[in-house]
């Protein structure tokens, strides 16, 4: 198969992300052969508001790993902007101003990641993983084992309402990919991005302003997360202080199926789109075949080797 793509005339990335959807199609089509739900219209509406949650926060990540960076902080970045935009919500009573609080405890940390790697010049990993421990912290003790639940109705439709028969994240979901590749692909902060992370000390040369473009992805993946704890708080109707910690797994998962480098400069949105939509199309899987949920962190994880490992094989034979 992979030979078979190679011969069609397109770009290494568009080559890369044609592959990974061909082999979307595949696993979708045998999970349509052994599992009859599999193609009901509520089982798919449902697979995609699940991948939707992956891609909001994926995406964020994305850039950050585009940019040559690392965010391990943002399941806890949601937990703690869910849990702030609960409260608020709950003390007020006004959506607003609780969406307002969660965007913004997303923004803050965001920022405080980009600080901590491009001006104290702490390395990503120890940065966001620090970060991390630091929000479950707070989280835990901001909510002292308490659960908050039952929001306005008008709340809850961003993350479990219908639109046109379809979930409203899932617009949100194509909404954030098509901005998004605008962003990357025709501006000139989307090109320094991408430089930035492919050769950094070429790219200052050039006169990218590096530390800023940084700053600016840390910024972005910490507003995508204030989102994302949005659409995660309107689904469940509930905020605790151990929510999203999943997801982070997942989201890199996503990012790495779908194509991107760890070393930066290579992938695309629609590649950690595609990415998305593996990894919970698998999972979906699993679960209407019965599988126990034990083996999924396994599967997961020999799906991420796989990928990234036929990519790196990919890419080297091209580049032969």
């Amino acid at each position: 198969m992979n030979t078979l793509v190679q011969k069609i005339h397109l770009a290494p990335e568009q080559r890369s992300l044609l592959l990974r959807v061909i082999v979307l199609l595949l696993i979708g089509a045998g999970l349509a052969l052994v599992s009859s739900a599999f193609l009901g219209a509520n089982n798919l509406l449902n697979l995609l508001r699940q991948a939707s949650l992956v891609f909001l926060l994926a995406s964020g990540l994305t850039l950050v790993i585009l940019c040559g960076g690392l965010d391990l902080s943002i399941g806890a970045n949601v937990a703690l902007s869910a849990c702030l935009a609960a409260t608020v919500m709950k003390a007020t009573g006004s959506p607003l101003a609780g969406c307002a609080v969660g965007l913004a405890s997303g923004l803050l940390v965001g920022a405080v990641n980009g600080l901590l790697v491009t001006r104290v010049r702490v390395p990503p990993f120890i940065a966001t993983y620090g970060t991390l421990w630091i929000l479950h912290g707070l989280t835990y003790w901001f909510m002292a084992g308490d659960t908050i639940h039952g929001f306005p109705p008008a709340f809850r439709f961003l993350g479990s309402g219908y639109w046109l028969g379809v979930p409203v994240p899932v617009f949100l979901m194509f909404g954030v990919l098509a901005l998004g590749t605008l962003f990357l692909q025709y501006t000139t902060m989307g090109q320094e991005i991408y430089a930035t992370g492919s050769n950094t000390e070429a790219a200052a040369l050039s006169g990218v302003p590096v530390l800023n473009r940084r700053l600016l992805v840390y910024m972005l993946s910490g507003g995508m997360a204030g989102l994302a704890s949005l659409v995660f708080l309107a689904r469940l109707n509930s905020a605790e202080g151990d929510m999203g910690e999943a997801l982070t797994l997942q989201a890199v998962g996503a990012v790495l199926i779908g194509g991107t480098s760890l070393f930066g400069g290579t992938g695309t949105l629609a590649g950690t789109l595609v990415g998305a939509l593996v990894l919970t199309v698998v999972l979906n899987g699993m679960n209407l075949l019965a599988i126990s949920a034990n083996w999924q962190p396994l599967i997961t994880g020999v799906i991420v080797i796989v990928s990234v490992a036929a990519d790196a094989l990919s890419r080297r034979r091209s580049g032969d």
